[in-house]
């Protein structure tokens, strides 16, 4: 089961009259420190990110720091590049203590939970950043108990695994519904019920929403607001679907000129995005190697798009990395493509038909191979089973 990511909810309210203050005091006590460390607040909102505030802890291990609100929302409050919390943004002033550097012999990328001091909104916060770290906590649990297990086949130690992390994931999802049905009376409900499955859960997103936008002026726009965006984002994932034909783009070669998916029309087609600092894209590079070895002469082609944001980079990797197939480079850091191809962690990899429209997505490894086998052999192209759960929160996005 591959790393679920954070959901992000970007609140963008255009021409709201708020009751919001126009700026917030975030402050707090950092246990463990070094020369320069920082807190920073930041939004996510798409592929890029917006830094709202940064400061430097004081030689007293406290900090303090000023962040405006143009608009009420979900930021991230990080310490150090070593532990992060999710918080809603509007008009309540914080109190958040990190534990901060990592003084561990070993370390892990485990951080303990942080709690917020703060209003009702960040209550709401804290319950969900708490399930979002015992659903981890959980995860940890589970690969552990599955790595020590002895298990005469592993098909049957990794079906019993999958098998585990869906209950873990609908167990977060019961746990998001609760706060959705008691919590509707304040906005940052709003990330919780991004979280929900809009066809399994519509019943009770839509009770929630009519409550809520009765709250205020603000509340209503931000409703408003979160139904666009998930209108919007049913129309992307629709484009994407299995038998849709894979979004149009342009990326440059190694030698500046233009390549598009189209151009391998004809011919099945692993499409594969990466970057040059990506460890686990890197990874999956012999396979590649291997499966256009194999796939030679039999109406296959590949084609590997970087999304590296410096050309150099990926020059550099490239050369690396010595692939004999088409290469390509985005200019825009991968933004246009993520957007398109509704991706937010890579390596993703896709298999394209012969006439150019989606057959498998995120395939890896023998997978990849598979795919095209089946792709080669007419064999129908099967919607790829969803994974029930909210993503984990706090995991990174790439």
């Amino acid at each position: 089961m591959k790393k679920t990511k954070l959901f992000l909810l970007a609140l963008v309210c255009f021409g709201m009259s708020m009751n919001a203050q126009e700026k917030i005091t975030i402050k707090g006590h950092v246990k463990f420190i070094e020369e320069g460390f920082k807190v920073s607040v930041f939004q996510r909102i798409g592929t890029s990110t917006k830094v709202l505030a940064e400061t430097v802890v004081n030689p007293d291990h406290t900090y303090s720091v000023e962040v405006p609100v143009s608009e009420p929302g979900q930021a991230i409050v990080d310490c150090g590049k070593w532990q992060s919390v999710n918080v809603w943004l509007e008009d309540e002033n914080l109190d958040i203590d990190f534990r901060g550097l990592d003084t561990a012999k070993i370390k892990i990328k485990n951080p303990p939970f942080v709690y917020i001091k703060g209003g009702k909104n960040n209550e709401v916060m804290n319950l969900i950043n708490f399930e979002g770290y015992r659903s981890y906590q959980r995860m940890i649990a589970i690969s552990q108990a599955a790595y020590r297990a002895k298990f005469q086949d592993d098909k049957e130690k990794q079906k019993l695994s999958v098998a585990m992390y869906d209950m873990s994931g609908e167990n977060m999802s019961a746990y998001m519904r609760y706060i959705v049905e008691h919590f509707a009376d304040r906005n940052s409900v709003l990330v919780a019920i991004a979280s929900l499955s809009g066809e399994k859960d519509k019943a009770l997103v839509d009770a929630a929403l009519a409550q809520l936008e009765q709250q205020s002026e603000v509340s209503k726009t931000l409703v408003n607001q979160y139904r666009k965006e998930q209108a919007e984002k049913r129309e992307r994932m629709e484009r994407m679907k299995v038998g849709k034909p894979a979004p149009a783009f342009v990326c440059q070669n190694p030698k500046g000129k233009k390549l598009s998916p189209a151009d391998f029309k004809g011919k099945v087609l692993v499409l594969d995005f990466w970057a040059s600092w990506c460890g686990p894209c890197r990874q999956e590079i012999p396979h590649m190697k291997k499966f256009y070895e194999e796939f030679k002469g039999k109406d296959v082609e590949f084609l590997s798009v970087s999304i590296d944001a410096k050309e150099p980079a990926w020059r550099k990797a490239m050369k690396e990395e010595n692939m004999a197939w088409p290469q390509g480079w985005v200019k825009d850091a991968g933004k246009e493509v993520m957007s398109l191809y509704q991706f937010g962690g890579i390596p993703f990899i896709l298999v394209l038909d012969k006439d150019g429209n989606i057959y498998k997505k995120n395939v890896r490894g023998e997978g990849i191979k598979n795919a095209v086998q089946e792709c080669l052999d007419g064999k129908k192209a099967a919607a790829p089973k969803a994974i029930g759960g909210m993503s984990m929160m706090g995991a990174a996005m790439m």
